[in-house]
């Protein structure tokens, strides 16, 4: 009878291990399904975040070449004035009347800037030893410009400002109209001075130029009004 129930006892024994071991196999494969689940979900996200971070990056590159494109590009350049108003001035005062000329005619200016600046000692005329009565002195003196060169293409009309040294035009002017040609443009020569007239400037610059149409110039006075200018300028038409 002992030995009866002792089988019976291992035999549930058994039965009880053998479903603990199912049971637990069970679970076992239920976590890696869903290990496997979780891995699968997360590679999946981690994909859609990588191709929504690479169409991310792959618009940015258009939108910053687009917006480099409308900040680079040019601007229009400023329409190019037929008319150019190109002036010495010692002192100051022909660069008044230059700057009245190109505001009514619409004109550029070009300043004709000495490599070395005249002082007040240059241009004393009481003085035979000053550098300006040594340079009126001398017809072949040609003081260097120190201004950049300007180019003349385009312009059909020039303004040729200048004071008026000795009776005559100061030498940087014959520098001036040496260096550049005038060929198809007309040349207005105007000048300034206390009480001399423009004398014989005109026709020698146009001598040395040897191109372009010259017309008569004109004295002013320092104090000369708009509208006296724009009374000249319109007889020239």
């Amino acid at each position: 009878m002992r030995r009866i129930v002792t089988v019976i006892a291992m035999v549930m024994m058994l039965a009880v291990i053998t479903a603990c071991g199912k049971t637990t196999q069970q679970e076992t494969t239920g976590a890696q399904e869903t290990a496997r689940s979780t891995s699968s979900t997360t590679a999946a996200q981690a994909k859609t975040t990588e191709d929504a971070g690479s169409a991310q990056t792959d618009a940015a590159p258009g939108q910053a070449t687009e917006s480099a494109t409308e900040e680079n590009s040019e601007q229009p350049a400023p329409a190019h004035s037929e008319v150019l108003v190109a002036y010495f001035s010692a002192t100051g005062t022909t660069k008044k009347v230059a700057e009245k000329i190109a505001s009514i005619t619409g004109g550029d200016l070009y300043e004709i800037v000495p490599a070395e600046p005249y002082t007040t000692e240059d241009l004393n005329y009481n003085d035979r030893s000053s550098r300006s009565t040594k340079e009126q002195n001398d017809k072949s003196a040609r003081p260097a410009i120190g201004s950049e060169d300007v180019s003349l293409t385009g312009y059909t009309t020039i303004y040729l400002g200048f004071p008026i040294w000795w009776g005559e035009e100061p030498r940087i002017l014959d520098t001036f109209v040496e260096k550049y040609s005038f060929e198809g443009i007309t040349v207005i020569p105007f000048c300034t001075s206390g009480s001399s007239g423009i004398g014989r400037s005109g026709p020698n610059m146009k001598a040395l130029a040897g191109t372009g149409n010259w017309l008569d110039g004109k004295r002013f006075g320092a104090n000369v009004s708009e509208a006296d200018l724009k009374s000249w300028i319109d007889g020239l038409k």
